[in-house]
């Protein structure tokens, strides 16, 4: 029977899955793939917060449904995080809600605000749920170019005047997946002064605030005076404490936008298990050493692995923040573009990265470099790029097909 499910037949195949089936297929010959493919952090979650987690599942209380907007005592520890780390104020009764993860919350804050029709606009490059979860909702993307010796409002003026209709929303995302780039709160104040000029809301996704690198913290959006009004901003703490698989991440900001959230939330979840809430919560509200260290790994990796990379023949400019490298593609093998070129590099050199056109047709040029694999492997990673680009030049071929076996990946 012919598939008639229109929201699927709008959806291209989710680059991870790609990349992922790929990585399988290269595993099954039992091939040793360094993998910088998918943003999955393989630091282990602070003893601390896993100790809480197994003292509160002893209590068979904390095994029954939960609250869909999240514990209280999670969303306060989340205003008192917005208090002290932005100096931000922030009701956890009506400002804040506790979503599964900052995706979820974004997807369901589209399926709650969009009507069939409505107009976004979204960065391009950006991550995969920022448009799709647009789409999924019903509503039509207005792509606008950021990334290097891009004018971000330039992009922005342009895709606003080429939006019929009139966009109904402004998604950003800084620090940026995946191209890492970071802006100052000027920045914010003048997409504020935008949304409240044109009547659009601003969706704002936090989820990188930690992972840093200088001595400048990125900026919330509602640290911007009346930000509230218009924006609503999504936080998590996949990165900052090394808890993607638990789940937890918040939307908070301007009450109309949390209130529509809660709402959709009422009909589709209970919230996350309970003990998961309460460690996160002894998350917010624990020390915080934790999260210094994890930004020092994630800083030496960036360090090791620009500095053994540029040894191995690829300039990749130094990420302010974030746990990624966005990596322009050597000039000798950028007519391959992003997807030919990181399956030449994961069949020939293997190592997995993510192909720049997943995250968008601005992309196309770049491949994003996960810093989930420690300092000896990522050695390794710049060794072997290094001798399949002295392989390509030895050959004159830019497609690594002569350097290929029978049963590697075309």
């Amino acid at each position: 029977m012919e598939s008639e499910f229109y929201r699927i037949q709008r959806l291209p195949p989710y680059v991870f899955a790609e990349v992922n089936a790929m990585k399988a297929e290269a595993r099954a010959r039992k091939e040793d793939i360094i993998d910088f493919g998918m943003g999955n952090p393989d630091l282990p979650t602070p003893p601390h917060i896993v100790a809480k987690l197994i003292e509160t599942v002893q209590d068979s209380r904390t095994h029954r449904y939960s609250s869909s907007r999240g514990i209280p005592g999670l969303r306060r520890a989340l205003a008192a995080y917005y208090d002290r780390r932005f100096n931000v104020d922030v009701d956890p009764e009506t400002e804040t809600i506790v979503t599964l993860g900052s995706k979820e919350g974004l997807a369901n804050l589209a399926q709650a605000v969009c009507a069939p029709g409505d107009a976004i606009l979204v960065p391009n490059p950006s991550y995969p749920i920022h448009p799709y979860g647009f789409i999924i909702a019903g509503a039509s993307i207005q792509h606008v170019p950021i990334g290097p010796n891009v004018d971000f409002f330039e992009s922005l003026e342009e895709a606003f005047r080429n939006c019929v209709p009139k966009p109904k929303a402004l998604v950003l995302n800084f620090p940026s997946n995946p191209t890492a780039q970071v802006v100052d709160l000027g920045f914010y104040e003048r997409v504020v002064a935008f949304g409240r000029a044109h009547g659009i809301f601003i969706l704002s996704d936090l989820a990188y605030s930690e992972i840093y690198f200088d001595d400048n913290p990125p900026p919330s959006i509602l640290q911007v005076p009346g930000a509230k009004d218009l924006a609503v901003e999504f936080t998590s703490l996949s990165k900052t404490y090394s808890m993607p698989g638990w789940r937890i991440g918040f939307a908070t900001g301007n009450r109309k936008m949390i209130g529509a959230l809660t709402r959709i939330k009422s009909y589709l979840d209970y919230g996350a298990f309970t003990p998961i809430q309460v460690a996160a919560t002894a998350a917010l509200n624990g020390p915080q050493e934790c999260v210094d260290e994890v930004r020092s790994i994630y800083r030496i990796r960036r360090n090791v692995l620009i500095k053994s990379f540029a040894s191995a023949g690829w300039d990749i400019p130094s990420p302010p923040a974030t746990m990624f490298a966005w990596a322009p593609i050597p000039e000798p093998y950028r007519e391959m573009g992003s997807v030919e070129f990181s399956k030449l590099l994961l069949s020939d050199a293997k190592v997995a990265v993510s192909p720049g056109l997943g995250f968008g047709e601005y992309g196309d040029g770049f491949v994003r470099i996960a810093l989930v694999e420690n300092e000896q492997r990522i050695r390794q990673a710049a060794r072997n790029v290094k001798k399949l680009f002295g392989v390509l030049e030895s050959t004159g071929s830019k497609s690594g097909s002569d350097a290929r076996s029978p049963g590697q990946l075309p």
